[in-house]
């Protein structure tokens, strides 16, 4: 029988580290440091981390905040840089890019939103790209970087920014401010699990040594393997490889090259995949991600390795994955987070915000010992309309491709999508209206960069549009251009920020 209702949570056990397991970790420090609730972590120092997830999104500053860190001191002792957003290259058609930032595009006028502006100024031949109304993705092509005012002197002067990191150092970070508020770490391998036999709910788990941790909320940050949520208690897994047929990834670190580190992060179509480019303040990470039945191992290692900034640092890192989520992130006592929960490509840096989401969750719902099913019901609701709004966002990335030169995008451009992209689509496409569902991760911006991107224009703007005199909407809208061309000019280089601020070399 479990424990009488609405007894409190005594015992946590954590079950892998790496950036899922010290992300819990400390937040569950946190919240709980007026309560005394026992805090163990085990992992293995035997079993390496996927420790790919170098890039983030800018909620990753709020978790940072929650917990009091420092952000330039975080940085240092990361050897982050900063990230304005993302560059896609070679996606809609070969030699083509574009820019997806972490802002709004320009200002609304008239009662009609900035994108409904652009679109009538291009009827009007002024073929100005939507990213001159948006600071970081001009930021970004001049290489600039500065901390947004707090208080900006204009809406257009508004933006936000994540970082690129060492995932290890951050989960070492992580690990030595959780150890030094009472965070029990247990190194280890696990070997049994052992559940309840009336329940069905975790008990204990026991490691190679024959110690046994008992506790009353188990967390599994396990990785691919799903050592608690699938492998004890077969929650069950959902597939989207229908949609997203990559399943490998191969990940190196590079030394930088002879650029300076860009404040973004660089995803390059390929063959039969796609590349990542991150960099940090020592070195840069890399990767193709790619669909294993239209590319050899060695074809996509060699692809990569031709393709990187300077010199590899050590031989690529295979990686095996499903595309899909748990059938449940959350069963009896246990509550799956990161990779343990479901995997979805890297492709918006949604991997560490996921562990941030899903933390959160955590602490709204957090449970007293009888774990009220209503509770864990609406956290596993709301965890499933997360992962498939991006998992739909991301496979915007693929259907919305012109290219026809491969397999791979020629299968991708021609495959039938979920329901709820396809009407997100059509009404942009007619009207330029942005449907945005419950559980979005990326704001109406996000999907008009995509639609722009990969050249999906609607056939109609908002006729209030019409309301402003066209001599007037040019004049409008070119002024907002200079200001923000200016407003970048003026900020330093993003090597110079870092050399002032906050150099790894400082630390």
């Amino acid at each position: 029988m479990r424990s009488p209702q609405h007894k409190p949570i005594e015992n946590i056990v954590i079950v892998g580290g790496g950036t899922a397991g010290w992300m819990t970790a400390a937040a569950l420090a946190n919240f709980l440091r007026e309560r005394p609730v026992s805090i163990t972590l085990i992992e293995s120092s035997q079993i390496g981390t996927v420790g790919v997830g170098e890039a983030t999104l800018p909620g990753i500053r709020d978790f940072n905040n929650s917990l009091g860190i420092d952000e330039l001191d975080f940085v240092k002792k990361t050897q982050a840089t900063f990230k304005l957003g993302i560059e896609f290259v070679d996606w809609c058609k070969l030699n083509t890019r574009f820019f997806h930032p972490f802002a709004d595009y320009g200002l609304p006028l008239g009662g009609a939103d900035f994108h409904h502006l652009w679109h009538k100024l291009q009827t009007l031949e002024q073929p100005h790209s939507i990213e001159e109304y948006s600071l970081p993705a001009i930021m970004a092509q001049l290489g600039r970087f500065a901390q947004p005012n707090p208080n900006p002197p204009t809406p257009l002067a508004r933006y936000n920014y994540a970082f690129h990191f060492d995932a290890g150092l951050y989960a070492q970070y992580l690990s030595n401010w959780a150890t030094e508020r009472g965070v029990l770490k247990q190194d280890g391998v696990i070997e049994q699990v052992s559940l309840e036999p009336d329940t069905g709910f975790i008990q204990s788990v026991t490691l190679d040594n024959g110690e046994s941790f008992t506790a009353d909320l188990f967390v599994d940050c396990s990785g691919f393997r799903g050592l608690l949520i699938e492998e004890a208690l077969q929650t069950g897994y959902e597939t989207w490889t229908h949609w997203l047929p990559c399943d490998r990834a191969l990940a190196v670190p590079s030394e930088s090259g002879a650029e300076p580190p860009a404040p973004f992060t660089r995803s390059t179509a390929r063959e039969a995949g796609w590349q990542w480019r991150i960099p940090l303040q020592h070195r840069t990470g890399n990767g193709y991600v790619y669909c294993s039945d239209l590319i050899s191992e060695d074809e996509a290692c060699q692809t990569l390795l031709s393709h990187l900034p300077g010199k590899a640092l050590n031989d690529p890192k295979p990686l095996r994955f499903t595309t899909g989520m748990r059938k449940k992130f959350w069963h009896k006592n246990c509550v799956a987070i990161g990779l343990a929960s479901g995997f979805l490509e890297p492709l918006e840096s949604t991997s560490i915000s996921l562990i941030q989401t899903a933390i959160s969750r955590l602490l709204y719902f957090f449970p007293d010992q009888s774990f009220n099913p209503a509770c864990i019901e609406e956290a596993n609701r709301q965890s499933r309309n997360e992962y498939e709004r991006i998992r739909d966002f991301i496979i915007l990335h693929y259907k919305g491709t012109q290219r026809d030169d491969t397999p791979l995008w020629r299968l991708t451009r021609d495959m039938s999508v979920p329901d709820t992209l396809a009407h997100k689509v059509a009404l942009f496409k007619d009207r330029g209206y942005l449907v945005s569902y419950e559980g979005e991760s990326f704001e109406e911006a996000s999907w008009v960069t995509m639609y722009h991107g990969f050249g999906i224009l609607p056939q109609h703007y908002d006729p209030r549009a019409d309301w402003i005199d066209e001599a007037q909407l040019k004049q409008q809208l070119a002024q907002m251009r200079t200001a923000i061309r200016a407003a970048a000019e003026q900020a330093p280089t993003h090597q110079e920020f870092i050399r002032r601020h906050c150099s790894a070399d400082d630390s």
